[in-house]
Parts: structure tokens; sequence; C-alpha cells
């Protein structure tokens, strides 16, 4: 029987913990007395730098159950991608399949049946995909949607609709383990994977309680750094901007030739500015989006911890290591 992990980056959760422990407890339930799942399965909440009573209410549903609630704090604050990334890696060798769900249940955990089934059917990787936006706001459904298809016009193969909500096995894991890079967007790193997929659909509800960890500049710079991380179009959109304008300064000094010898010239300095100005934008765009990738290089190549692992609760009599290959960084042991 296949043992299952559901994982849970957490930061500030303190409202919906306990909620979210008691549902996905008795998914795990339902999941095992139906035969889906070995009865060992568990839940690991990943406690990302919090700074209210979250890692406190995740101790208390460990002592509460043991073999079900599993817990990771990390050392500070590093993002939910890293969060994710952290819960991943360390429950790699603690089961058989895992699936990655936010501690908020806006994610339907009705699904997870489906995708354990699909799991049974040779599905390596099954995205979460919502149906519809009906819940959002129209600003974020639209951008949202131009979001995505922007993200395919530079070539980055991501799912539509889908965000972290995920299930993968343990062979997909290990793969996604060697990829070794700081500047992370998962959404369009297991598409390089490459195992065979599979995708449920669902709708999203509402936050159960708290307030979304995901504001507006939250949501731009996933944006920027998903692009920025598997795209190299920008750069070439930018060069080919760079040449048109060149042309288009040939046109005007033509015409201004032209309207010079023919008498018709126009003393002003509206025009002389506005070029000026637009093409001093350019540059300062140009420059910019390549100081931000030539910064990402800067990051990579120092190879620091993409995060540190002050604490772990382990199941059971499970001894759990948190690592990948050296660039996670993580205590030494559990406490």
């Amino acid at each position: 029987m296949d043992k299952l992990a559901i994982v849970v980056p957490c930061y500030n959760e303190e409202e919906v913990l306990k909620i979210a422990s008691s549902t996905l407890r008795n998914v795990l339930d339902d999941l095992v007395r139906k035969g889906k799942i070995s009865g060992d399965s568990f839940v690991l909440f990943v406690n990302d730098g919090s700074t209210d009573r979250t890692w406190e209410l995740i101790e208390e549903e460990h002592a509460a159950y043991p073999a079900q609630v599993c817990g990771v704090k990390l050392a500070g604050n590093v993002g939910h991608q890293f969060a994710l990334t952290a819960g991943l890696l360390t429950a790699k060798d603690m089961c058989d399949v895992t699936i990655s769900i936010d501690a908020d249940l806006q994610d339907d955990v009705a699904v997870i049946e489906e995708m354990i089934d699909k799991f049974h059917d040779g599905k390596d990787i099954v995205y979460g995909v919502r149906k519809e936006r009906k819940t959002d706001t129209f600003f974020k459904r639209t951008t949202a949607q131009l979001f995505y298809k922007f993200m395919h016009m530079m070539g980055v193969k991501i799912v539509y609709n889908h965000a972290d909500f995920r299930l993968m096995s343990r062979r997909a894991v290990e793969e996604f383990s060697k990829y070794k890079e700081t500047n992370l967007f998962l959404r369009g790193m297991m598409p390089l994977i490459g195992y065979p997929t599979d995708c449920v659909y669902y709708d999203r509800k509402e936050r159960v309680a708290g307030e979304s960890k995901y504001p507006l500049k939250k949501m731009v710079m996933l944006a920027f750094n998903g692009i920025s991380s598997f795209s190299v179009k920008p750069i070439g959109l930018i060069t080919a901007a760079g040449f048109m304008i060149v042309f288009l300064s040939f046109v005007a000094a033509l015409y201004a030739l032209i309207s010079y010898f023919t008498g018709h010239v126009v003393k002003g300095w509206t025009s002389l500015i506005l070029s000026i100005w637009f093409l001093g934008g350019m540059q300062l765009i140009a420059i910019g989006l390549v100081g931000q990738y030539i910064g990402k290089i800067y990051i990579e190549v120092k190879g620091r911890p993409r995060y540190n692992i002050e604490k772990i609760l382990p199941c059971g009599d499970h001894s759990v290591e948190g690592g990948d290959g050296g660039r996670s960084g993580h205590s030494a042991g559990s406490d």
C-alpha cells in the first residue's frame, strides 16, 4: 500500500491551522478506509518563519496526533516556493507519493481521492486545475488570465489555472530534487520533469479564515520571477524594439532632411523632447531588464542554501532529514 504525505506550507496561519489539520486528517482516514493509501500516511506542516502561533499549533497537533501530523520549522521566512520545496524534499524519503496544498483550504480536498486514483493509474504528477475563476475579483481574474497567456507567449510551459495544488510520485520528487536553482518557480519547473501527468478539475473555495498571503505585490514578483527564470524572450523583444527605434530614427532623419531642403521646417522642441524621453525610457528599461538577469546569475553562482531547517517533528518512529544535495541547508538531525 502506498504511503501518502500531504505537504502544507504555512505562514501566519494560526486561524486556519487547526481546521486544516482536522480536515486533512479526515481525508487520510477516509482514503485509508477505502484501501487507497497505507495507514501510516501523514500530514507535514512547514512553518515558513511565521510570526504568530502557527508553530505552537503545529506542535500541539503533533502532540495530539503523533502518527498523523509532522512538522518542519524553517529558521526564517523564505517564501512559499522555498517552504513548499523544503516540505517536499523532507517528505521525499518518508513516503511513496506527496500532495501539496495550501493551509487556507481554498483548494478542494475532495479531489485528492481522484488524484490518488490517477497516481495508481500510472501518473507521476497530477495537477489540480481550477475550472473557473468566479470567486476572483474582476482585476485578479483578468490579470491571472493575462499572466498565463503571456507565459505561454514567452515560451514557458505552464498548466493553465494551476497553482501549487498537485500530486507528485516519489520518483518525480527525486527528479525535482536535482533542480538546484535558487530562483524557484515551481509551476514552470514541474512540466520539465517529463513523467506522465494528468489533471483533476475543481471549483476553488473562499478562505476558511484569515487573509491571503499573496497580495498584488507578491503576485507581480512571482510572475516576473517565473518569466525571467524560464525565458530570455524579454531580452530578445527589447533588442527587436531597439532595432525598430533605430530604423524609425533613420526615417525621421530622412523626413527632417526633406523638410529642410523644401523649406517646410517647423521650429519647435516638442518632438525633440518626446523622442529624448522615449529613447531614454527604453534604455533604462533595457538596462534594468538585463540587470535583473545578471542579478539572478549572481544569486545562483553563490550557491547559498535555499532554506535552513531549525526543527523537525517526525511522525511515529520516522527519523527525517531535510536536504537536497547540499543546496537546501538543514540542522543536524531532528529536535
